[in-house]
């Protein structure tokens, strides 16, 4: 009987590695892009879209991952990332701002998942100063707002906000309750906001409030106007790296230019919600590519049992599910996208996007998690801090149980949002 102890054998044709002395975990290389394209999705974008999401890709892999877990795990705003974002000109969304290059609605899809695939809470930041407060103003705004704000808020050289939610009022935001009443000279808002992004840190705060006419219109609010006190929520488990603040609004005075003039209704509030949706399901594909690039890695580093991780049946069958999702989503929201950028989009494809991206991104975080194994929870290794920021995009931009309503209404004919 052979007593020898080759550093490399063969077991059922699949290469087994026997560790040397010692029980030092290797450090496992998992943030490598690994650009999954079964179908080829992605395979001839234009040069101008490619270029931006290479843009976010090198931010990302240079500025974002080599610092992120810290400010994550400290609950710190990564202010010299935000504005880096827009330096890069990545802030935008899609919005045309003078003096800035054209931004496709495919260009602005690739960017919000190239950094959600580097961070959750960035992402965020993109999500809520380009997507709501930047759109709200070029949509909304007069000529002398967009004058004043787009350029500045697009570079991320001032902050901005959208105040909406309110604590007693997150599914149900049409119901909201702040009050703009019309005073000498301009408006008095009064009320409560909740889960507002950059609205302890910014500039800017757009404001929803009921008009003297009852009906929700916009407004412009300074952050550092008397009577605007904005608390940073604490304890989060989930996006931890941006700040969401308790706005409480005690009669602050806004001159008459603050009011958005194309602001005239709640449906004008959803025009820019609508908008928005589809960006949320392009970061959740980024939060997917980067649990499922992740898995990969792992399992082909991480020996155990004498071989390979990704040498098990079902290993490998985890994996090829985890693609199969991904890929479908990839083709969903490149039609979708489509849609978008031919004027042809509508309110209920937004909500399938959303429904779809954010429920495929829980089930490839949930099993990029599990075949991490203990490794899985640790922010080193990345998939931990994705799963729980997925929980937060599953909820906001309207709830998963709001996107399926919209869907229902739409198969059935029949709303469900009221008894």
């Amino acid at each position: 009987m052979s007593t020898t102890t080759p550093s490399e054998t063969v077991r059922n044709s699949v290469p087994v590695i026997v560790s040397g002395v010692g029980t030092e975990e290797p450090e496992y290389q998992l943030t490598e892009p690994l650009d999954p394209d079964l179908a080829g999705v992605f395979r001839n974008l234009p040069a101008d879209d490619r270029a931006y999401r290479d843009r976010a890709r090198s931010f990302v892999q240079d500025e974002v991952l080599p610092v992120i877990d810290g400010h994550w795990d400290r609950a710190e705003y990564p202010l010299t990332l935000a504005r880096r974002i827009g330096q890069l000109d990545l802030m935008r969304d899609g919005i045309s701002v003078d003096g800035f290059a054209p931004m496709s609605p495919l260009a602005a899809g690739l960017v919000q998942a190239e950094i959600s695939r580097g961070d959750g809470s960035i992402g965020t930041i993109i999500g809520v100063q380009g997507a709501l407060a930047l759109r709200s103003i070029a949509l909304l705004g007069s000529a002398e707002q967009k004058a004043e704000w787009l350029a500045p808020l697009a570079r991320g050289e001032k902050l901005g906000a959208f105040a909406l939610t309110e604590p007693t009022h997150g599914s149900d935001s049409v119901s909201l309750e702040t009050r703009a009443a019309s005073v000498s000279g301009g408006y008095a808002i009064t009320g409560h906001k909740k889960w507002i992004g950059n609205g302890s840190v910014g500039d800017v705060a757009v404001t929803w409030a009921r008009g003297d006419d009852n009906r929700v219109h916009g407004y412009l609010v300074p952050q550092d106007a008397p009577g605007y006190t904005a608390t940073t929520i604490t304890g989060k488990g989930s996006l931890r790296a941006i700040w969401q603040a308790h706005i409480e609004y005690n009669g602050v005075r806004v001159p008459e230019s603050a009011l958005l003039p194309g602001a005239q209704s709640f449906q004008d509030t959803s025009r820019v919600l609508q908008a928005t949706r589809l960006g949320v399901a392009w970061a959740s594909l980024g939060h997917a590519t980067a649990c499922y690039e992740t898995a990969v890695h792992y399992t082909s580093q991480r020996i155990q049992f004498g071989r390979p991780l990704a040498a098990s049946q079902i290993v490998q069958e985890r994996l090829a599910r985890m693609l199969s999702e991904l890929t479908g989503l990839q083709t969903l929201l490149m039609q979708l996208t489509g849609l978008d950028a031919a004027g042809e989009l509508g309110g209920t494809q937004a909500a399938m996007g959303k429904y779809t991206a954010t429920r495929a991104a829980r089930s490839i975080a949930a099993n990029a998690r599990d075949l991490l194994g203990g490794n899985g929870i640790l922010l080193e290794n990345r998939v931990i801090r994705h799963f729980a920021d997925v929980e937060s995009l599953h909820t906001y931009e309207g709830t998963e149980t709001v996107q399926a309503l919209l869907l229902g209404r739409e198969i059935t004919g029949i709303s469900a949002f009221t008894g």
